[in-house]
């Protein structure tokens, strides 16, 4: 009988690798410690109607790969009919060859469908949208369903301060004891005084829910402080800063304190003015994390909407974003460093989505690590554009070369599907098949234990520990 494309020694290229993945990393529990789930749809138990609902809408990933294969926009983000995508994308699957799209893509047909028999083209597409769609009308295919199945310990969703957590309150309220669900503090919008109008709306919309009269950038600290300290109440764990750089301009808090007002006031600040801000605004949360024990995630290095009709059509986060070249070393260093010199700095972990900036990370972290926690620094898991087989083993190896490997904290998903989990399947048989073949190359000692207890640890326990999840 012919081997599945997807079978059970997928990427695993060695017998060591096979022992690897099969014996210590294969069955540990997830952490998704960064993710964009939907909490209401955690809460509420969702089924989703078909698999366009569930695999489609929102993938600016496959949204990408259509554009590229000449799809109109009526069938990606369009009036076409969920049907009518679906097949429009199985017909664009086979173009993806050698894109991480085609592996996810049958990886996701097997874990949860258990469709191994055929590969996904426009012949096959009727006979998969009709068998999953059936099968997602379960109870086990509904969210919780979805996350139980893939051992799922940890969701750490994306949250504005402005949010109300209602949802994570109700979760909290019915203790769910298969996985917890917390907030994840993610100020964006209030870093970005450059979007004039939409950041004063933001600033309001803070005073609001935050009980503070936000007319200064003390209030405007009070309101946000207010606001980290419910996410706190909520489980909370992490702060997570998604820019194009880390900023970390020299700033007063006379200076600051000028250019907020002026801004609120309706003023256009300049680029000088714009960087200050921003760096003021990146120490100071960089401040309360380290308060409250939290983890600071900062994402760099990404151009995003660079499409500004679409952009203008769609809105964000609709796949017009690429890598930039920005400078980041000094910069990070500063910033780093003025955290670290008034004895503030945090857990942190840093993500790039330049390929070029992996040595520059991995060497960073290593200039504040102190002693007081196992890798208080972390070179984050591969992101954006570089989550698949080549950047995965790319960040093993500068990571293995110039950190300590034993400390990382795994894979996440960075995903808005619940079909997404087998990324963290994806990335632990990357890593397996990285160290199995260091073993037969004699590169590694041939120990299972202690190489394997190092994947495993890996796989769930050191991203456990890190964030102080208590998770079973």
């Amino acid at each position: 009988m012919k081997k599945p494309f997807i079978h059970d020694d997928f990427i695993l290229q060695s017998e060591a690798a096979k022992r690897l993945y099969s014996d210590y990393s294969k069955d540990e529990p997830i952490i998704d410690y960064h993710c964009h789930l939907p909490p209401q749809e955690i809460a509420e138990d969702k089924n989703f109607n078909n698999l366009t609902n569930i695999w489609l809408d929102g993938d600016h990933y496959k949204w990408r790969a259509m554009r590229t294969c000449g799809v109109d926009e009526k069938y990606i983000t369009g009036s076409a009919s969920d049907k009518e995508k679906f097949m429009v994308w199985a017909e664009t699957v086979p173009k993806t060859l050698k894109n991480p799209l085609y592996h996810w893509t049958h990886m996701e047909l097997k874990n949860p469908f258990g469709i191994t028999e055929q590969l996904l083209d426009g012949k096959s597409a009727e006979k998969v949208w009709d068998k999953c769609n059936e099968m997602l009308q379960l109870p086990e295919f509904s969210t919780r369903g979805l996350l139980k199945r893939n051992n799922v310990k940890v969701v750490a969703t994306t949250d504005d301060p402005t949010d109300t957590l209602e949802y994570h309150q109700q979760l909290m309220e019915e203790k769910v004891d298969e996985f917890i669900m917390v907030p994840t503090f993610r100020p964006d919008r209030g870093m970005e005084i450059e979007n004039g109008d939409e950041w004063r709306n933001w600033v309001q919309k803070l005073s609001e829910v935050s009980g503070v009269n936000i007319s200064s950038f003390d209030d405007f600290l009070e309101a946000l402080r207010q606001r980290h300290d419910f996410f706190d109440e909520m489980g909370c764990r992490a702060s997570d800063h998604g820019t194009d750089r880390p900023y970390s301009d020299d700033f007063t808090g006379k200076e600051i304190a000028v250019i907020f007002k002026k801004t609120l006031d309706g003023q256009s600040p300049s680029e000088e003015e714009v960087r200050k801000f921003k760096s003021a605004f990146l120490y100071h949360c960089g401040v309360m994390d380290e308060e409250k024990g939290w983890v600071y995630q900062l994402h760099v290095g990404a151009i995003r909407n660079n499409n500004s009709r679409m952009m203008k059509q769609l809105g964000r986060d609709t796949g017009f974003d690429s890598i930039g070249d920005f400078e980041l070393a000094l910069p990070l260093s500063h910033l780093l460093n003025r955290l670290d010199a008034q004895d503030n700095l945090p857990k942190v972990v840093l993500y790039n989505s330049n390929p070029r900036d992996n040595e520059l990370m991995a060497t960073m972290i290593g200039n504040f690590q102190d002693g007081s926690v196992a890798g208080k620094l972390q070179h984050g898991p591969p992101w954006w554009f570089l989550d698949q087989k080549d950047g995965i083993e790319a960040h093993i190896e500068s990571l293995s070369n110039m950190g300590v490997l034993s400390e990382f904290i795994g894979m996440t998903t960075d995903s808005r599907s619940f079909l997404s989990y087998p990324r963290h399947e994806y990335y632990r048989r990357v890593l397996c098949n990285v160290l199995g073949s260091d073993m037969e190359k004699g590169l590694l000692p041939p120990d299972f234990d202690l190489v394997g207890n190092m994947a495993k640890d890996i796989s769930f326990e050191n991203a456990n520990t890190f964030f102080d999840f208590k998770a079973d």
